[in-house]
């Protein structure tokens, strides 16, 4: 697994502002998706915030990151009635940060996206990572690996 940190840095949320870093939890879940409002990205934000109430229980702090803008990702939350708040990443920096900038093909065209991927810290230390994910059923799997992580 590759020693992924958690950058010390403040980013725009769908909230307000956030260093993840400086996160209190004890555990932090963060999941990269390619688009606000595409059918993938939205079965996963609502699949997730559906297991909210379960990931709070656990002490865990969930954050889905795109490159949409702060005024996107906000649309995205009413509309879907998301319970988890949205890290907007313009520039990128997380992505090339996680590494989750890969090529794609796009109806034939080669084009830079983000992989969608999920990463699980306890502490600040990176302790599962999950690349090209599917989206459905994603949130179940990543509470299940939790639940055993905690039990371990």
């Amino acid at each position: 697994m590759t020693s992924i940190t958690l950058p010390n840095q403040i980013f725009p949320t769908t909230t307000g502002e956030v260093n993840l870093s400086a996160v209190s939890s004890e555990w932090l879940i963060v999941y990269f998706y390619p688009k606000d409002s595409t059918p993938g990205c939205t079965t996963q934000a609502v699949d997730f915030s559906a297991l909210k109430d379960q990931f709070d229980a656990l002490n865990t702090t969930i954050f889905g990151i795109s490159r949409d803008s702060v005024k996107a990702h906000q649309n995205f939350t009413e509309k879907q009635t998301l319970r988890i708040d949205l890290i907007s990443d313009k520039e990128e920096t997380l992505c090339h940060h996680f590494d989750v900038i890969k090529e794609k093909n796009m109806y034939g065209k080669k084009v830079m996206g983000i992989e969608r991927s999920t990463f699980i810290f306890h502490k600040g230390t990176l302790v599962k990572e999950y690349r090209k994910v599917k989206a459905a059923g994603h949130a179940q799997i990543v509470l299940e690996e939790l639940k055993a992580l905690q039990d371990s």
